[in-house]
């Protein structure tokens, strides 16, 4: 086996690191230095520890972490030793988790010291062989047992179709989907945007602000592979701060974030030209940025906000041009196809649109996801005769060929940047007593971008609580996919045929937090 034949992501971005493998990688927000030699030898022992365990081939390696640096160390190690990593969201409740981890069935399970005494009971019941810990202060069991592993490590072959992880993402039905990305679906999308938003191969290397979470596309591939597969040095922040990331923003060239940084950032009088001087690129996507926010963001800081589109079964599928000989930046639009994307719009008969004209949304390209996890069936519903994804967005291709997203048709609401489909929040809150039926609808909101309403109506005789509703929620769901206000309601507005109109739910509920 020659080592260009080996596909393994992690082969692709150590080929990015530096020649200077002591010079700093990463450096977090309390000062704490890594250099690329600690990347490298310090996911050389994890992967170590992940081949010592006698895991199949394939084998899901499940991660519910806070964020650091280690923890992206485990990412790295993951793909290096040609495992799959699964990647959950720290907000995930038991019910949640425990759903994940008997879906995919994983043979090892990391979570933080202070979920262990739940998480573990449920991994080993679902038949998970390992459980290690790992927290954000550099301790747990998984970097006590990974230290006494070599730091040298040979990364397994890989062929391009190998799963290189599996991101959950809610259906409409509100059973979760395992979205499988395969080796060549991530690296093919890193190289492309390397060169699409003129990331600096070689010195001075970029500097990203990296305050994204990584249990998602955004802050895991898009943020992570960009600066590992250019050898450019992040300045990492566990947690998102506006006064932080203005105070850093000098020492940097590229920011990415969703809508609700920028929102928060611009309330920091700090943020100014001066502060950027040194800035190269600032990116946003995971939520439609409010045309307010783009114009106010130009007009403080003397950049325009590159705005892109992608989703966890894609990765990046448009973006604004970064080179102004490409075109300008266009607030409102997600860019064009990249390069390799083939992007069409199709009408309810399946017939091509013409420009301007809004239909539903289809790709296809090298970074498209190999199918849902153990759903055959939804894999093939979800993909087109001759092979389009079919993403569930709406949108148009206006005459010079920007793509702009006018909605969503099934539901989805975007909240900071995460995903919220309301058939997964109804179901909860029709389990709790007194419910009759309830719908969820997302509506504008400055700071979040959008946020999901509950209108609530009671069975006989019950007396509901809006707060009290929400309340039970918080035990049960993610913090993100809590609704901000709950109603109680005689009935709930249906069409002719029965079916709730959640377009009047949106129109009466659209101006809650317009202040």
């Amino acid at each position: 086996m020659t080592e260009s034949s080996n596909k393994n992501l992690y082969a692709a971005l150590r080929a990015g690191f530096p020649s200077d493998l002591k010079s700093v990688a990463v450096e977090t927000d309390d000062g704490l230095l890594y250099s690329w030699d600690d990347l490298d030898r310090a996911s050389a022992m994890i992967a170590n520890l992940l081949d010592a365990l006698g895991l199949e081939k394939g084998a899901r390696i499940a991660v519910q972490v806070e964020k650091s640096v280690e923890a992206m160390m485990l990412y790295l190690a993951t793909l290096r030793a040609g495992y799959v990593f699964l990647p959950l969201n720290t907000a995930y409740r038991q019910s949640e988790i425990e759903y994940f981890i008997g879906n995919a069935e994983p043979e090892v399970v990391v979570c933080s010291s202070a979920n262990a005494s739940w998480v573990g009971p449920l991994a080993q019941a679902a038949g998970t062989r390992h459980v290690f810990t790992l927290d954000d202060d550099r301790t747990g069991t998984l970097l006590d047992v990974a230290g006494q592993c070599s730091d040298q490590h040979t990364v397994a072959h890989a062929a391009e179709d190998d799963l290189a992880a599996i991101l959950y993402t809610s259906g409409t039905t509100g059973r979760s989907k395992g979205a499988m990305l395969t080796h060549r679906n991530l690296q093919s999308n890193a190289e492309v945007l390397k060169d699409y938003w003129g990331w600096r191969t070689e010195p001075p290397h970029d500097v990203l602000i990296h305050a994204l979470p990584i249990f998602h596309v955004h802050g895991l591939f898009v943020a992570i592979h960009g600066a590992l597969i250019s050898g450019s040095r992040m300045i990492w922040l566990n947690r998102f701060d506006p006064k932080r990331v203005v105070a850093r923003l000098p020492e940097a060239t590229v920011f990415m974030g969703v809508p609700t940084l920028y929102v928060r950032m611009l309330g920091e009088p700090a943020l100014t030209r001066e502060a950027c001087r040194n800035m190269r690129l600032f990116i946003s996507g995971s939520a439609p940025l409010l045309i307010e926010t783009f114009n106010e963001w130009r007009e403080r800081t003397g950049h325009t906000i590159l705005e892109r589109y992608g989703m966890s079964e894609t990765a990046m599928l448009t973006s604004n041009p970064y080179h102004a000989v490409s075109g300008e930046r266009r607030g409102g639009t997600v860019g064009f196809p990249l390069p390799g994307v083939q992007l069409r719009v199709r009408n309810d008969q399946g017939e091509a649109c013409l420009a301007d004209d809004i239909g539903h949304i289809e790709v296809d390209g090298p970074n498209v996801f190999a199918g849902y996890w153990r759903m055959p069936e939804k894999t093939q519903e979800e993909f087109t005769p001759d092979g389009y994804f079919k993403t569930g967005d709406v949108g148009l291709v206006d005459g010079l060929g920007y793509v702009t997203i006018v909605g969503r048709s099934k539901d989805l609401i975007i909240s900071g940047g995460y995903n919220v489909y309301p058939a997964e929040v109804e179901a909860c809150i029709n389990e709790i007593a007194g419910v009759a039926e309830s719908a969820i609808v997302g509506v504008p909101h400055s700071d979040f971008g959008e946020v999901g309403v509950a209108v609530v109506t009671a069975k006989s005789g019950a007396a509901l609580d809006g707060d009290a509703i929400l309340g039970e929620l918080k035990e049960r769901l993610a913090n993100y996919k809590i609704p901000k206000r709950c109603f109680v309601v005689p009935e709930l507005p249906r069409n002719a045929m029965g079916k709730v109109q959640k377009a009047l739910l949106r129109e009466e509920h659209k101006g809650l937090f317009s202040a």
